[in-house]
């Protein structure tokens, strides 16, 4: 895999994600409609599992190959900035839930 593609998806995986979130917290803020806090409870439970797998993924493939360990990293780490969002984003969709 070329370095350009490993940072592609990286990259990707966390726009994806991002924009889901985003649809889904603020869909449910401006809307008050229950099935945005639904699909983002399971977006937070559903991407978590496919976040880790692909950052258990890459860094896996990082270790084999060692020449691509630094962009490897890269893209694990440019996936890892979702972490604070979905905390904040949960944070945000509970308090107006009450």
């Amino acid at each position: 895999m070329e370095d350009q593609n490993i940072l592609n998806l990286g990259k990707m995986v966390f726009g994806i994600s991002f924009l889901a979130g985003n649809i889904c917290l603020f869909g449910y803020v401006i809307t008050k409609n229950f099935w945005f806090a639904d699909s983002g409870f399971l977006l937070l439970v559903y991407g978590t599992l496919i976040n880790l797998i692909i950052v258990l993924g890459l860094l896996i493939y990082g270790g084999i190959r060692k020449a691509k360990r630094k962009t490897c990293f890269q893209s694990a780490g440019i996936l890892l900035i979702n972490i604070p969002f979905a905390i904040i984003y949960t944070m945000i969709g509970i308090t107006h839930l009450k």
